[in-house]
């Protein structure tokens, strides 16, 4: 038991030393930028050498000040599964990002959405009439706005959340600028495909997706996507679905308008979209 602490002590230790070298690597980055329309910004950098995390990394990022007159909003569909450049086509959007869990081979999330005040899906619990932890937050949208809330450990607690559109997503990493506690399971720390939303203040939101599965790019387990969100200097941030239905859409990109590059057909192009059940966008 002992030894066990010890151990224990010395990783920690280490990370602490490791993250403060990467920060360094990450805040220095000459990012590639392009702007897609007013208050909409387009970021990208590939870290290589692995650089970052010891690993190559592929990060994209869609920087939107709601100061200039954009909404955030919920597109999805009860049961239906579409490519996250069709939910964004359809709307008539600017940009989106793939949402939360889904059933893959029945269609419709397995937590719940709430749109336009109707109620798309409920959560599925666990065998133990638990809530999983991707249903400890929820992305909140009023008038085009968008803030990031923290289950109050109340059964109903997204039912009484007072807005038109809410989407329960997890975990939850970044809460009033603190880590959130993860569990040890192989989901929060192995590698993989990354999708998250970070708020840095009430009118100034990011679509962050993290690529994976790759030489080109590892992914990242959440306490190193959570680093990404803290040097970003957010105040909020919170995973959404990722591995394969990792994938950032921008109107009137080249091709299909992809901007990174998904997993799910073993490629690094932009064509290996997996079709999912609700996209988060920006009009």
């Amino acid at each position: 038991m002992k030894q066990s602490l010890i151990a224990a002590f010395l990783l920690i230790n280490s990370l602490v030393v490791f993250s403060q070298n990467d920060s360094l690597v990450f805040v220095s980055a000459k990012w590639e930028t392009q702007k897609i329309a007013p208050g909409i910004t387009w970021k990208h950098y590939h870290f290589n050498n692995k650089d970052l995390f010891n690993a190559n990394q592929n990060i994209n990022i869609i920087d939107i000040n709601l100061k200039k007159k954009r909404a955030i909003a919920i597109a999805c569909e009860a049961k239906a599964l579409k490519p996250v450049s069709e939910f964004g086509q359809a709307a008539g959007a600017l940009a989106a990002i793939n949402g939360n869990f889904f059933d893959i081979k029945n269609g419709g999330s397995v937590d719940y959405v709430r749109v336009h005040d109707s109620v798309i899906s409920q959560n599925r619990l666990w065998a133990n009439n638990t809530r999983a932890r991707h249903q400890h937050s929820a992305l909140v949208i009023k008038k085009g706005k968008l803030h990031i809330a923290k289950w109050d450990s109340s059964a109903d607690w997204e039912s009484k959340i007072k807005a038109a559109d809410v989407m329960l997503t997890g975990p939850l990493l970044l809460w009033q600028g603190e880590r959130q506690a993860l569990d040890t399971g192989e989901f929060n720390h192995r590698r993989h495909p990354r999708s998250a939303i970070a708020c840095m203040s009430k009118k100034r939101v990011l679509f962050i997706t993290v690529d994976g599965r790759h030489e080109q790019s590892a992914g990242m387990s959440l306490p190193e996507l959570t680093n990404i969100i803290k040097w970003l200097a957010a105040k909020d941030g919170v995973n959404l679905d990722g591995g394969g239905s990792t994938t950032l859409w921008i109107s009137q990109q080249p091709g299909n308008g992809v901007v990174n590059y998904p997993s799910d057909n073993k490629k690094w192009d932009h064509e290996g979209q997996r079709k999912v059940a609700n996209v988060i966008l920006v009009k």
